[in-house]
C-alpha cells in the first residue's frame, strides 16, 4: 500500500513516530523511534549512523529501521508519524524526488511501506513528537531540546 493508504482496521495498526539528527547539518545523523503495538507495548530504536547526511536522509532512515523492525516482527497495518513534511510530502507522491541524491532512499522506504497490507505516513507538529526526537539526539550524544518557552510567537 502507498504512504496514503488508511491504517487498516481500527486498534490492529502498529503506531511508529520517528525522527532524525544531523549534527551539524549535513553531518554526523542520528535516528530514533517509538514503535508501539496495538496492546501498548512500547519498543523504542535509537541509533547513530556511520554516514555523513542532511537531517532529512536522518529523518528516512529512522522511518525505514522502524517498518524493517516492524516487518520483521510480522506486523500488516501500520501508522507512522514525522514531523518532516518532506519526508511525508515524497512518500506520497512516486514521481517527485527534489533530492536527487535521497531518490533510491526514498523508493526503498515505499517499496517497505507498500509491503504493509495497511500503511500511512502523516505529518504531526514538532511539538508532538519528542520523545522520537530525544532518542535521535541521544544517539549523538545529545541532550533533548528543552520545551518551547511560552511568550511573544514570531512573525
Amino acid at each position: 500500500m502507498s504512504a496514503s493508504d488508511s491504517g487498516g482496521p481500527a486498534g490492529s495498526a502498529w503506531t511508529v513516530y520517528c525522527d532524525g539528527s544531523a549534527m551539524p547539518n549535513p553531518g554526523r545523523m542520528g535516528i530514533g523511534a517509538v514503535i508501539t503495538a496495538p496492546d501498548g507495548t512500547r519498543h523504542t530504536l535509537s541509533q547513530a549512523t556511520h554516514a555523513i547526511g542532511c537531517n532529512n536522509e536522518a529523518e528516512l532512515r529512522a522511518l525505514t529501521l522502524a517498518l524493517q523492525d516492524l516487518r520483521a516482527r510480522g506486523v500488516t497495518a501500520v501508522r507512522a508519524y514525522s514531523d518532516n513534511s518532506i519526508l511525508v510530502e515524497q512518500l506520497g507522491a512516486t514521481e517527485t524526488k527534489p533530492i536527487a541524491r535521497m531518490a533510491e532512499l526514498f523508493d526503498d522506504a515505499r517499496a517497505l511501506l507498500g509491503s504493509f497490507e495497511h500503511a500511512q505516513v502523516q505529518w504531526i507538529p514538532r511539538h508532538r513528537n519528542g520523545e522520537a526526537d530525544a532518542l535521535a539526539r541521544a544517539a549523538l550524544g545529545f541532550a533533548p531540546k528543552p520545551p518551547a518557552r511560552p511568550g511573544k510567537k514570531r512573525r
